[in-house]
């Protein structure tokens, strides 16, 4: 076991994940014009992204060890790639994923603006229940879990609307069955990180191997290799219609939505960092949940 409970095998996965993708966002950009190539931007973006996140994910259980505050300070700068990905994924969802029957409308219009939003109190969110890890552990997870799973839920609502409300235009779609693979395996992500099985039922046998932290990393890697495998598809398939049809996102617009979110991110995981040093050892001293 690693230091606060965690399995070590998770930072090895998180390296793992980082090099399949950086080799997959090598590889898309060795064969587009970036320069020139404004349609693939919002690719490029998530991409990168899903190449950040792991990367952070990986720093966190490995340097989470060196200390409590060191732990702590670790993952919120998890928390805060990973709501960096979810940007990207809303950026490439905008650009690429929307139904037919919602481009160009007001909520696809405003769809990203309140993803940055979503960012940023997501981060807030879920760095605030690290502090209530000891005095209030249910309130610590669903807190944690609620800061995942709206941001989540915010960005797969043009999946939903395809898949639900216009399943005439997904069965037309190569696309869809990747979308809903992604969905399912990111459910099951969920629900063993929200219900610690197999561990659950048989404390000590699952430290090493078949540890629910390990299962939910193994999850988010396949999870995201659909959503990646849907989004290139989605790309391809619909690039005559959607140059044809819907506004591309302008640079200042995807560069504008990146900054805030590292900009606001960030100063939430300063503040919370440096509130860590304001509070008592004992308080703060539990293992991860």
């Amino acid at each position: 076991m690693g230091f606060g409970g965690l399995p070590r095998g998770a930072g090895r996965h998180g390296g793992l994940l980082l090099g399949f993708f950086m080799w997959r966002f090598v590889g898309t950009l060795r064969v587009t014009d970036v320069l020139n190539d404004s349609y693939s931007w919002p690719l490029l973006v998530y991409m990168g992204a899903s190449c950040v996140y792991p990367l952070a994910s990986s720093c966190a259980h490995t340097f989470s060890s060196m200390s409590r505050n060191a732990r702590h300070i670790c993952y919120f700068l998890d928390y805060g790639a990973v709501n960096l990905f979810s940007l990207g994924s809303a950026i490439a969802y905008s650009a690429y994923v929307f139904p037919d029957a919602l481009v160009n409308t007001v909520f696809h219009d405003y769809y990203v603006a309140l993803a940055v939003l979503n960012t940023i109190i997501s981060t807030g969110l879920s760095c605030y229940s690290r502090f209530l890890e000891v005095q209030k552990p249910r309130l610590c997870k669903m807190l944690r879990v609620l800061a995942f799973a709206y941001p989540y839920t915010w960005d797969s609502l043009p999946i939903f609307s395809r898949l639900f409300l216009f399943p005439g235009e997904s069965a037309q779609n190569e696309a869809t069955l990747y979308h809903q693979k992604h969905m399912a395996v990111t459910l099951l992500a969920s629900f063993l990180y929200s219900a610690h099985l197999p561990e659950r039922l048989a404390p000590g046998r699952f430290d090493y191997i078949g540890h629910s932290h390990q299962l939910f990393h193994v999850c988010v890697i396949l999870a995201t290799h659909m959503q990646m495998e849907a989004i290139l598809l989605d790309k391809t398939l619909r690039r005559e219609w959607l140059l044809a049809h819907s506004r591309p996102l302008l640079f200042s617009q995807i560069a504008g939505a990146i900054l805030l979110c590292l900009i606001f991110s960030l100063s939430n995981i300063i503040y919370f960092s440096a509130a860590l040093y304001r509070i008592p050892e004992p308080e703060l001293h539990k293992k991860e949940t």
